[in-house]
């Protein structure tokens, strides 16, 4: 199974994908967690080149680096874990693409889509959990002066990318989960093992 967390900066994402694998792991499941961009050798130090702010980047330069360390990842780590029968939990993965280089830079949705279809070689996450916070929450829990370049973008830029998310929540409802990020870790945690234990039930019968 593959599982992914969506969502803008400080939702709470990678709080919620390391309290799922150790539920998991408790249960007897191998588990895999990963983040995006990120996982090998490589989508690491691609990960370093996206985020300095002082990198300057073209919109279609930041998707393809993206793309490109999606792609080293599905093939290296991903698939082959999943082919093992591990379950795989991701900190991103396409629909943040759509969200902050579609929706955000506004690169055609259309385009965007076939390049994490190549880049990810069909493969597309069986539960996607998204993280859904007010960009007024986003910045009181942020506490920080210091941002990467992404994060450094304008209120109009989240806002779009958060809209972004939406929409796609509700072209994917079968798969993508809307669960309120500003309810307490506990009560998120709660919902999002309720779903996977639906979910596993499902695959049992």
């Amino acid at each position: 199974m593959f599982i992914t967390f969506e969502g803008i900066d400080f939702s709470g994402k990678t709080t919620q994908v390391q309290l799922l694998a150790k539920y998991l792991i408790n249960k007897g499941f191998r588990v895999i967690t990963l983040r995006e961009p990120g996982g090998t050798e490589i989508s690491e130090k691609i990960r370093q080149i996206l985020l300095e702010p002082k990198n300057e980047l073209t919109s279609i330069t930041e998707l393809f680096l993206f793309e490109a360390s999606r792609s080293d990842v599905v093939r290296k780590v991903i698939k082959p874990h999943l082919e093992k029968g591990s379950i795989v939990i991701c900190d991103r993965f396409w629909d943040s693409t759509i969200a902050y280089q579609g929706y955000g830079r506004q690169i055609p949705i259309d385009f965007i889509e076939k390049c994490n279809f190549f880049a990810s070689e069909g493969l597309e996450p069986d539960i996607t959990f998204l993280l859904d916070i007010d960009i007024e929450i986003m910045k009181r829990r942020a506490k920080t002066n210091i941002f990467d370049r992404i994060e450094s973008e304008g209120i109009e830029f989240l806002k779009r990318v958060a809209n972004g998310f939406r929409v796609l929540a509700k072209q994917y409802n079968e798969r993508i989960f809307v669960i309120d990020g500003s309810n307490t870790i506990e009560d998120i945690h709660k919902k999002v093992v309720e779903i996977i234990e639906n979910r596993l039930k499902g695959r049992d019968e």
